[in-house]
C-alpha cells in the first residue's frame, strides 16, 4: 500500500458505516455524511424550537395586547363619562374635539391589540383542538375591541351634539340636526354592535385559562349593556328627526299617570298636557285635569278581544279606565281619539309619564317652584303628589289643580334643560332609565314610526310573540288612593316537562300597608259600594296574571285555599283574572299552576310600574326536551 494509498483509505467499518463508504458517488466529499446529519440535526432542532418559538412569541404579543386594550378601556371610561354624565353631577361640557380624541385614541389602542394577535403564530395555535381555547379567545377579543372602537363607538360619537363651554345653544335642536345629519352611520354602527355581539358570544365560554374566560366573560357583559343602547340610538335616529318635527310641527298628548290608583298601564290618568314639536324646540300648549276629559267619549273599535275582555269597565267611554289594559298603545289610541272628540284637534302621539318620571328629571334640571311657592324636588315629588297632597286639600277641585299646577311647574325647567348643552346628555340618560323602568311610555299616529316604536320597552307593548311569559297586572277596583301603599312580590318557577309542556308554579304576594286611621277619606274612597262591612284602608283590587301564548290554568289556590279565575285572551295571552279584597295591615297569596308551552327558559317579564317596584324571582330551571 502507497503513502497516498494510506491516507486516502478509510478505515474499514462493519455495519451502515461501511456501506455508506461504499455508496459514496464520485466527485463528492467524504466528509458528506457528517454535513447531512449537522443539517438534519439542526432542522430537527429548529423545528423543535418553532412551538416554543410561537409560543414565546404569543405569550409576548399576547401580553402587549392586554395592555393596549386596558389603554383602550381607560380612554372608553373617560368617553362614557364626558357623554353620559352622572346626573347630578357638577361637570363642565366636554367639547367634541375632547370627544373625538378620546375615541381615536381608544381606537388606535384596539386596533394596535387586534394586530398583534393576528401574526403567524396566532392563527395555528388557535386551531388546536385543546390548547387554542384561550389563543381563540384572545383573538376574538381583541377582534370585537377593534370593531367596537372604529365601527360602532366612532360614528356614534360623531352623531352626538357639540357641546360649547357655557352650555349656550339651542341644545335639542342642535341634537336633532346632528343626528339626522349621521343617521345612516348610527343605523350601520348598530348592525355592527349586533355582529360583535354574536361573534364575542360565539368565543370558548370555558378554557384551561381563567383568565382568558374572565375577560371574555367582561366583554360579553360590556357588549349586552351595549347591544341595548345601539338598538335604541339605531331607532332614535330614524324616528325621533320627524317626531320632534324636523319635517314640520308635530303636537302630543301627554298624560300624568297617578300611580297611587293602578291601572294597567301604570296609574290613573290624571292631570294632562298638550306638548309641541318644531325643529327640536319644545313648548307646552296647555295643561287640564281628569275632570275636563271626564265627558270624552270615543267609539274607537279596539277589537274583539278588547271589547270581550274589558266591556264591563267601557273603556273607551269612562275616562277612568280608559288604560286597564297593559297594552300602551290600546291606551294611547283612546286618549287621542278622545282628545279629538273633545276638541276637534288631533295629535302626532301620546307620551304618559308619572311623579316618579318627574323625580328623574328634576334631579337633573333642579327643583321647580309652583305659584303657590311650594318647591317641588326629585326627593318630594312622588309624596307630595300621591300622598301628601290628599292631606292638604279637603276641596277635589283645590287638589286637582294643584296636580296641574304642579305638572306645569316641572315642565318649565324642563324645557330651559332641553335648551342647554351641558344638561341635554343627563337628561337623555334620566329619561332613558325611566323608559327602562316602564315610566315612560311612548305611542306614534304615525304607523311607520310606531312599527318602529313598538319592538322597544317604552312603547309599552304587550308582546304577541309565543314563549315563556309572566306578568301581573293590578287595576284599583274601590276607587280610592290605597295603591300608595301596596307592595307586590311575585315568583315564577318552571318544574319538569310533561308532553312537551312544562308545569310552572306562580306565587303572588299582595300587601297592603295602609294605615288603618288617620287618611284622609278621599284616600280610603269605596266608590265599589260594597255589600260587605269594610274599615277605613281596606282596598279593593282586580288582579291579573298574563300567561304564555297557549298557557293553560290547572288549579289555583287562595291563602291555601282553592280559588275560581276568570279566564280570558288578550294579544294572544292566556289572562286569568281574581277580584281581591285586601284589607288594610294584610297580605293575600294567590298561587297559580298552568302549563306552558317553550318554557324552556326564563319568561319575558311584564313590569307594571307602581309607587313601589314588584319583586320578582324566576326559576327557569333546565332545559325542557320534546
Amino acid at each position: 500500500m502507497t503513502e497516498q494509498d494510506s491516507g486516502t483509505a478509510e478505515p474499514r467499518r462493519p455495519g451502515p458505516g461501511r456501506d455508506a463508504f461504499r455508496m459514496r458517488g464520485p466527485g463528492r466529499s467524504r466528509k458528506g455524511a457528517p454535513g447531512r446529519r449537522r443539517v438534519l440535526r439542526n432542522t430537527l432542532l429548529a423545528a423543535a424550537a418553532l412551538p416554543l418559538a410561537g409560543a414565546v412569541w404569543i405569550g409576548v404579543t399576547g401580553l402587549l395586547a392586554r395592555s393596549e386594550l386596558i389603554a383602550a378601556g381607560r380612554d372608553l371610561d373617560a368617553l362614557r363619562q364626558s357623554v353620559a354624565p352622572v346626573p347630578g353631577a357638577a361637570s363642565g361640557a366636554v367639547p367634541a374635539s375632547v370627544r373625538e380624541r378620546e375615541v381615536r385614541s381608544a381606537a388606535a389602542h384596539a386596533a394596535r391589540a387586534h394586530r398583534l394577535t393576528t401574526g403567524p403564530a396566532w392563527y395555528p395555535a388557535a386551531a388546536l383542538p385543546f390548547l387554542g381555547g384561550p389563543v381563540r379567545t384572545v383573538r376574538g377579543a381583541a377582534y370585537a375591541a377593534d370593531r367596537l372602537a372604529g365601527d360602532v363607538l366612532s360614528p356614534l360619537v360623531r352623531a352626538l351634539p357639540p357641546a360649547t363651554p357655557d352650555g349656550l345653544g339651542d341644545g335639542m335642536s342642535e341634537a336633532l340636526m346632528t343626528l339626522q345629519k349621521h343617521a345612516p352611520e348610527v343605523v350601520r354602527a348598530a348592525r355592527a354592535a349586533a355582529e360583535v355581539q354574536a361573534d364575542v358570544h360565539g368565543l370558548p365560554r370555558s378554557t384551561w385559562l381563567p383568565a382568558a374566560d374572565r375577560a371574555r366573560a367582561g366583554l360579553a357583559r360590556q357588549i349586552d349593556r351595549l347591544g341595548p343602547v345601539m338598538t335604541d340610538a339605531s331607532l332614535a335616529a330614524r324616528v325621533l328627526p320627524p317626531m320632534l318635527g324636523a319635517q314640520g310641527e308635530r303636537r302630543y298628548f301627554l298624560a300624568f299617570q297617578n300611580i297611587a290608583e293602578a291601572r294597567g298601564t301604570g296609574g290613573v290618568p290624571g292631570a294632562f298636557a298638550v306638548l309641541s314639536a318644531g325643529r327640536g324646540h319644545l313648548s307646552f300648549e296647555r295643561f287640564g285635569n281628569n275632570t275636563e276629559m271626564a265627558t270624552a267619549k270615543t267609539d274607537l273599535d279596539l277589537g274583539a278581544d278588547f271589547a270581550a275582555r274589558y266591556q264591563g269597565s267601557e273603556p273607551t267611554r269612562v275616562w277612568a279606565n280608559s288604560n286597564m289594559s297593559p297594552h300602551f298603545p290600546y291606551a294611547a289610541r283612546i286618549w287621542a281619539a278622545a282628545w279629538r272628540e273633545h276638541t276637534g284637534e288631533r295629535v302626532d302621539g301620546v307620551f304618559a309619564v308619572d311623579p316618579a318620571t318627574l323625580s328623574r328629571l328634576l334631579r337633573v334640571t333642579g327643583p321647580a317652584r309652583m305659584a303657590g311657592g311650594t318647591e317641588l324636588t326629585a326627593d318630594n315629588v312622588v309624596d307630595l303628589t300621591e300622598r301628601a297632597s290628599y292631606a292638604m286639600y279637603d276641596d277635589v277641585a283645590r287638589r286637582k289643580a294643584f296636580f296641574v299646577e304642579a305638572a306645569r311647574a316641572a315642565a318649565g325647567p324642563l324645557i330651559t334643560a332641553t335648551g342647554d348643552m351641558r344638561r341635554l346628555p343627563a337628561l337623555l340618560v334620566a329619561l332613558n332609565d325611566a323608559q327602562r323602568e316602564g315610566r315612560l311610555k311612548v305611542w306614534s299616529a304615525h304607523a311607520a314610526e310606531q312599527r318602529l316604536i313598538e319592538s322597544r320597552p317604552y312603547s309599552g307593548t304587550l308582546p304577541e310573540t309565543p314563549g315563556p311569559f309572566a306578568g301581573l297586572v293590578v287595576n284599583n277596583a274601590a276607587g280610592g288612593k290605597l295603591d300608595y301603599y301596596l307592595d307586590r312580590s311575585l315568583a315564577w318557577e318552571a318544574n319538569g316537562c310533561s308532553l312537551g309542556d312544562r308545569p310552572v308554579t306562580v306565587t303572588v304576594t299582595l300587601t297592603n300597608r295602609a294605615p288603618v286611621s288617620g287618611l284622609p277619606g278621599y284616600v280610603t274612597l269605596r266608590g265599589d259600594s260594597p255589600p260587605y262591612r269594610t274599615r277605613p284602608g281596606d282596598n279593593r283590587l282586580l288582579v291579573s296574571y298574563y300567561a304564555g301564548v297557549g298557557a293553560s290554568l290547572t288549579g289555583a289556590t287562595l291563602d291555601g285555599r282553592p280559588a275560581q279565575l276568570a279566564p280570558g285572551v288578550e294579544r294572544g295571552h292566556s289572562v286569568y283574572t281574581l277580584d281581591l279584597e285586601l284589607p288594610a295591615h294584610s297580605s293575600r297569596t294567590l298561587v297559580l299552576h298552568l302549563l306552558e308551552p317553550h318554557a324552556d327558559r326564563a319568561p319575558v317579564l311584564l313590569r307594571q310600574s307602581l309607587v313601589t317596584p314588584l319583586r320578582a324571582t324566576l326559576k327557569p330551571g333546565g332545559a325542557c326536551r320534546v
